[in-house]
C-alpha cells in the first residue's frame, strides 16, 4: 500500500511539474513573439513542437514510476522507432524544416509583410512575405505569383530585405 501512495505523489509531482514546464513555455514564448512581433500561429507552432517533447518525457516518467517492464518496453519502442527511423530518413527535410522553424521563431528576423529578395544563383527573386508556417514560408512575388520555400532553405540562402526599416537584432 506504501508503495501505491509513493507511486502516486510521484505522478502527481511528476504532473505539477510538466504544468510548471508548460506555463513558464507559454509564457517565453509569448513574451518572444511580443517583442519580435511575431504572428500568434507561429506561437502556437513553437508551443506544440515543445508541448510534444514535455509529454514524450512525462510519459516516460510515468512509465519509470509505474514499474512497466523495460525490456517488453523497449522492444516494443525499439520496433516503432526503427519503423519511424525509416520513415524520416525518407522525409529528413521534413524534420530539417520543423527545427529550421524553431530557429527562424526565435533568431530570424524575418517576418510577415517584409519585402525580401532570395540571393540564389539559380531562382533570384523578390516578394513581400505572406505567410510562415512550420514547414515554409510563402512569398508573393509582384506579379502575384505564390512561391513557398522550406524553412531549411531560409536559413541556407541570402536574404535582402527591401524595407526601410531596420532589422531586429532578436530577443536573445
Amino acid at each position: 500500500m506504501d508503495l501505491k501512495l509513493h507511486q502516486i505523489s510521484l505522478i502527481v509531482g511528476s504532473l505539477i511539474i510538466l504544468i510548471i514546464l508548460m506555463a513558464i513555455t507559454k509564457k517565453v514564448t509569448r513574451k518572444v513573439s511580443l517583442v519580435k512581433k511575431l504572428e500568434p500561429h507561429r506561437k502556437k507552432i513553437v508551443l506544440n513542437m515543445f508541448y510534444f517533447v514535455y509529454y514524450v518525457i512525462f510519459i516516460t516518467a510515468i512509465t519509470l514510476i509505474l514499474g512497466i517492464d523495460l525490456r517488453a518496453l523497449s522492444g516494443f519502442l525499439a520496433s516503432v522507432l526503427a519503423i519511424l527511423g525509416v520513415a524520416f530518413f525518407a522525409q529528413w527535410s521534413l524534420l530539417s524544416n520543423i527545427t529550421a522553424s524553431i530557429i527562424i521563431f526565435f533568431y530570424h528576423p524575418l517576418k510577415i509583410g517584409d519585402k525580401v529578395r532570395i540571393l540564389d544563383k539559380e531562382f533570384d527573386f523578390s516578394g513581400v512575405v505572406k505567410n510562415i508556417t512550420g514547414f515554409y514560408v510563402l512569398i508573393e512575388t509582384e506579379s502575384k505569383q505564390q512561391i513557398t520555400i522550406p524553412n531549411s532553405l531560409v536559413l541556407q540562402k541570402g536574404i535582402e530585405y527591401l524595407t526601410d526599416e531596420p532589422l531586429d537584432d532578436g530577443i536573445f
